[in-house]
């Protein structure tokens, strides 16, 4: 188990430098943040000034060295655009993401695992072909083309809710929904398929064929293998709460990390953009170190193999 887990922690902090360097890499080559931030009416030695004081006129491999010494000490630098420290800010924002994101997963699971569950128990059935019908539309449409119709239907057309910005609970509907019907639609698929194959398993049969009542085989067989790889998709969803709502916080003016990450990437403002990629990373990681330690709590296989230091996956 304690190889298991120094393996896993070791992969974690390997994808996060991983993602620290690809975001430096990329936000260095895609533009220079002094044209961004000061405009293309500045003068020539206003831009040299901004590039001097932070650091952009040294060779990109010393600016490079300087990030990672920096990160390692746990200094995120600054807002070029506002000299607010990029930590904080991107920090203060984390709140507002939250209360439209947590909502959204809830209503992910509360609609997806069941409809994918009802539709494996039903197979081939009108209900099965409703399900999924639903699903199929419900994860194909874009998330900004599902935002914007439904910000036509229900603040312009009906006036029942405000169209964006954040305030009570009215401005939580439209994004919520708008993050959670996509999310809900390929819960509902994955959980389909991942019972379906349980179903046909021959332990299950094997239960039914004993005269066990088929609800008693689906509690306590089928649903708990079933579980296992839904897990995954589940901490997929968790360690996407901040990366998925860049689009929807954006179509509805959220002001959150979203809404910042697009602002900071069209003005270059290198430390922001930084810290919410770290940010991201880091979510990701930990969901995925929470899920491989999940699969052996579901599985004993996988529990043993942690325990005599083995990797089954």
């Amino acid at each position: 188990m304690l190889r298991f887990s120094l393996i896993r922690l070791l992969r974690a902090a390997l994808t996060v430098l991983l993602v620290v360097t690809f975001a430096f890499a990329i936000l260095r080559l895609s533009g220079d943040p002094a044209l961004s931030i000061l405009g293309d009416d500045a003068s020539p030695e206003a831009l040299a000034a901004f590039r001097r004081a932070w650091g952009l006129d040294d060779p990109l491999w010393r600016q490079y060295l300087n990030y990672i010494a920096a990160f390692f000490q746990g200094e995120f630098g600054q807002s070029m655009r506002s000299g607010e420290p990029a930590l904080g800010l991107v920090l203060s924002r984390v709140p507002a993401t939250l209360a439209l994101t947590l909502p959204a997963l809830a209503l992910k699971l509360g609609i997806g695992l069941p409809l994918g569950v009802l539709a494996a128990l039903h197979r081939g059935s009108a209900t099965d072909r409703i399900v999924m019908t639903g699903a199929v539309a419900g994860f194909t449409i874009p998330s900004f083309v599902l935002g914007l119709t439904l910000v036509q239907l229900f603040s312009i057309s009906l006036g029942w809710l405000p169209t964006g910005g954040a305030g009570d609970w009215q401005h939580l509907l439209l994004p919520v929904l708008t993050l959670g019907i996509g999310g809900a639609a390929v819960l509902a698929r994955f959980v389909r398929s991942a019972m379906l194959e349980v179903l046909g398993q021959h332990y299950v049969r094997t239960a039914s064929a004993k005269g066990l009542p088929w609800k008693a085989v689906v509690r306590g067989h089928a649903l708990p293998n079933a579980a296992i790889p839904t897990i995954t998709i589940i901490g997929l969803m968790v360690g996407n709460l901040v990366a998925g709502s860049v689009v929807v916080e954006s179509v509805f003016s959220w002001p959150g990390i979203g809404n910042l990450l697009v602002v900071s990437v069209m003005s270059r403002d290198l430390s922001v953009v930084q810290c919410i990629l770290l940010l991201v990373a880091v979510t990701m990681v930990a969901s995925n170190l929470a899920v491989d330690f999940l699969y052996g709590a579901f599985d004993p296989r996988l529990r043993h193999a942690q325990a005599s230091g083995t990797d089954s996956k």
